[in-house]
């Protein structure tokens, strides 16, 4: 099987921070935006996991906003405990599911999805995080599609943010019991502490030691809370309840907040790929359009003043040339100087078309078609494209098939050759084929030198394209390159 690349992929914003929320100290804070050209999707430029974190109310528990905060976040912990059977158990079934149907290996795509089915759940919680906790969490790289059967198993089984969602999912169960019910503990005894003095006389009378008859909570088989001082005893101690209580939920929802920012977001290594990737599409968009405006130059300014002078040197030829006094050898120097000039200006344009084919600012169709009626081969051109890739892309395919339908010319022995231009999966697919003999090699990628096959994968490879060659001996071959739409989107 021909060695395939991932496809690319676009990376998603982050979500963005609650209204009027500010980074709060020891929070990252979200980082400044790669630059990009205008139109492409914004890629965080961070070394570390990217959330934002609202300014919370803080302070005793009777300031402004901090009982709302409490309460909320409480209700955090309640949903939380809610769907954390089913979390664990999704966890549960994700863990077990690969081994068990290992052996089907079709199988194993279905234990994929539940893997990637993590990010799901990972989203469910940034939600809750975000409206319930105050926290913004970004969300992870989205999944690159692969192609090829063993590439796209391995994508899915390996999927890190699915397989952190996972993760989320088994460790939310325990630290959801356990961060509900123990505050929930310290909330009943306030409310019932706060309370008693009111409902105690409708709790049934219970006997004492010495045989007197008492309402009320009892502790021990004498001690009851049924006098104004021991009344005043237990409204304290639901106070000090109701204040434990409150510290707990905070306590509670920021182990979740920690939990949230390091499991449900991206990762530092997958934002700087971002990054790179974003400045690297950047660079070569920037780059071809460095060179566009090269050609640009060089046909509007260079070769129109190379033109003018030979048009100038031919005129004085054919002046001289008609004078009674000519001299034949001064007409000699200004034919010769005539025809050095027209062959700079057929090798100049030869430069320009390679900066830059003209044709191109007509479309792939149409500068492919060029190509095809330059070539010494019959040469058939099929482009099916909803809409015009980007035109660093455009370059790299123009490129590709004036390549590889020099290389049918030269080496293949074929007697016509066959381009299929076409949109599949998000992808620009360009397919040259030929009837030669076939026997084609792609070598190492990178040790190319810029020349031949390797050097077209190395030319595809900066934008994340990739090169499929299937030339057995005896022929046809078949040459495929993959590329993204756009340099500056994955």
């Amino acid at each position: 099987m021909p060695a395939t690349h991932p496809a690319a992929a676009g990376p998603v914003d982050p979500a963005a921070p609650p209204a009027g929320g500010a980074p709060s100290a020891g929070q990252h804070a979200a980082p400044h935006a790669a630059p990009h050209a205008p139109g492409a999707p914004w890629v965080p430029a961070a070394t570390a996991p990217v959330h934002h974190t609202a300014d919370l109310p803080r302070g005793a528990i009777w300031a402004p906003g901090v009982m709302g905060r409490t309460w909320r976040e409480y209700g955090y912990l309640f949903l939380v405990l809610l769907l954390a059977p089913f979390a664990f158990g999704y966890a549960v079934i994700a863990t077990v599911l690969p081994p068990s149907v290992a052996v089907t290996v079709v199988g194993l795509f279905v234990a994929g999805w539940v893997i990637v089915g993590g990010r799901i759940w990972s989203a469910l919680y940034r939600g809750m995080a975000r409206g319930m906790l105050g926290t913004s969490i970004a969300a992870p790289m989205p999944r690159r599609r692969s192609r090829g059967f063993w590439r796209r198993l391995g994508s899915l089984l390996g999927d890190a943010p699915g397989w952190r969602g996972v993760a989320f999912n088994a460790l939310s169960l325990p630290l959801a019991i356990l961060g509900f019910t123990v505050p929930t503990t310290f909330l009943a005894v306030a409310l019932g502490g706060v309370t008693h003095w009111y409902w105690y006389r409708f709790l049934p009378l219970q006997e004492a030691s010495d045989g007197s008859l008492h309402r009320g909570a009892s502790f021990g088989t004498d001690y009851f809370i049924d006098t104004p001082p021991r009344q005043w005893i237990l409204i304290g101690v639901g106070l000090v309840a109701f204040l434990i209580w409150h510290r707990l939920t905070l306590g509670f929802a920021h182990l979740f907040r920690l939990l949230s920012t390091s499991l449900l977001g991206p990762t530092t290594s997958s934002l700087r790929v971002a990054h790179l990737e974003q400045t690297r599409g950047t660079a070569v968009t920037d780059a071809d359009a460095r060179l566009r405006r090269i050609e640009r130059d060089l046909h509007d300014g260079t070769q129109a003043r190379l033109v003018a002078v030979a048009m100038q040197i031919g005129d004085a030829r054919d002046r001289l040339a008609h004078a009674p006094d000519a001299d034949p050898s001064t007409v000699g120097l200004l034919d010769d100087a005539h025809g050095a000039l027209k062959e700079t200006l057929t090798e100049l344009r030869e430069i320009a078309r390679g900066i830059h084919p003209p044709a191109l600012d007509g479309g792939m169709a149409v500068a492919l078609e060029t190509l095809a009626a330059r070539s010494s081969l019959p040469v058939t051109v099929d482009v099916d494209l909803p809409a015009r890739p980007a035109p660093e892309v455009e370059t790299i395919a123009y490129f590709a098939v004036a390549e590889l339908l020099t290389n049918v010319v030269r080496h293949s022995g074929a007697s016509g050759a066959y381009v299929r231009v076409e949109q599949v999966d998000g992808v620009l697919r360009v397919r040259v084929r030929d009837d030669g003999h076939g026997g084609a090699r792609l070598g190492l990628p990178g040790a190319s030198g810029g020349s031949g096959l390797p050097g077209l994968a190395d030319r595809v490879a900066t934008v994340d394209g990739a090169l499929d060659v299937d030339s057995p001996e005896g022929g046809p071959t078949v040459v495929t390159v993959h590329l993204p739409l756009s340099a500056t989107t994955r």
